[in-house]
């Protein structure tokens, strides 16, 4: 990695962090309401997994999906404006903060369903081969989406098709409020996916020089034809699951010593001539337009509530 790609990434994981922080205190003003599930401390994954990818490829992100959304490169404005339910957001208003979706960038969201992007990746990765077309998809997910039964159908079918997918695990040690070691009884899963015959590793998710160096990897292989491919990366969640998350599971001595592994920091100590108080000046102003622009949106009118929405008959 050379300067200029330190400063890339370092910029777009404060982006990430700002943007979370802001979103808490929005949220405690009521401004944003619904579930809110925080990226703060795994931005380093969706930055160097993003990096990675052409604009024809195909995501499919958890529930958790700001910071993966941002990296993506959808506008923080259309992020902000649907975080307040506004038809001016990216999923116009309907989606709120679960469910981000954007065709531009052929980011197909998040999902509330635990595990539910997988075989909707499955499916995605199956049309591409089939129509001879040359994308990858990634599928992001969580260490919980592990103890679920699509988890196991998608990796199996994923390997007897031979699919162009990327299985992205996100393992911050927690699912939702249960620890894995509880609920797994092996608790390295790039070793369950190996048992499906994928190619499977296990990388350091705090680190986004090696996130990136790995993901580039695992996408070129998979472009010629060696997919589908399984990356558990080990990350921390700094903040609890959920804003109504009382996080009485993990002590704070466990949150402190994770925060020393801060993926801003580390890559900072690497790459010392990163322009931090540039970065913050220029970040701060993007999120105060985000806001202006969520702020002055449109609430969708009461007789649009029903568009976009289909029944299907059937003939008694």
């Amino acid at each position: 990695m050379d300067l200029a790609l330190a400063n890339k990434f370092y910029r777009k994981m404060l982006l990430i962090r700002r943007f979370e922080e802001r979103c808490v205190e929005l949220y405690s003003k009521e401004k944003i309401r619904g579930f809110l599930h925080l990226y703060i401390g795994e931005e380093a994954i969706a930055v160097g997994l993003m990096d990675s990818f052409s604009p024809e490829d195909t995501v499919f992100a958890t529930y958790r999906e700001h910071g993966q959304a941002l990296a993506r490169g959808i506008d923080p404005k259309k992020i902000m404006a649907e975080m307040y339910g506004k038809v001016e957001g990216c999923s116009r208003g309907r989606g709120g903060s679960m469910h981000l979706f954007d065709a531009a960038t052929r980011f197909y969201g998040g999902s509330a369903i635990v595990a539910g992007g997988l075989p909707l990746a499955v499916g995605m990765a199956l049309s591409d081969k089939m129509m001879k077309r040359n994308r990858v998809t990634v599928c992001i997910f969580g260490d919980g989406a592990v103890a679920e039964g699509e988890f196991h159908e998608s990796l199996n079918l994923a390997a007897l098709w031979h699919l162009p997918v990327l299985f992205v695990c996100e393992n911050n040690l927690y699912a939702m409020g249960t620890a894995l070691e509880f609920t797994q009884s092996e608790t390295n899963l790039a070793k369950k996916a190996a048992s499906y015959r994928i190619s499977s590793r296990q990388v350091d998710g705090m680190d986004v020089t090696e996130v990136a160096k790995s993901a580039q990897q695992a996408v070129a292989e998979i472009r010629l034809g060696n997919g589908p491919i399984f990356i558990e990366y080990l990350t921390y969640r700094f903040r609890a699951h959920s804003m109504f998350d009382a996080e009485l599971y993990r002590n704070k001595a466990e949150v402190e010593e994770w925060k020393k592994k801060d993926p801003l920091i580390l890559l900072h100590q690497e790459w010392q001539d990163i322009d931090i108080n540039k970065y913050e000046s220029e970040i701060s102003n993007i999120i105060d337009e985000a806001v202006n622009f969520a702020e002055n949106g449109t609430l969708e009118p009461i007789e649009d509530l029903e568009k976009f929405i289909y029944s299907l008959e059937v003939a008694q």
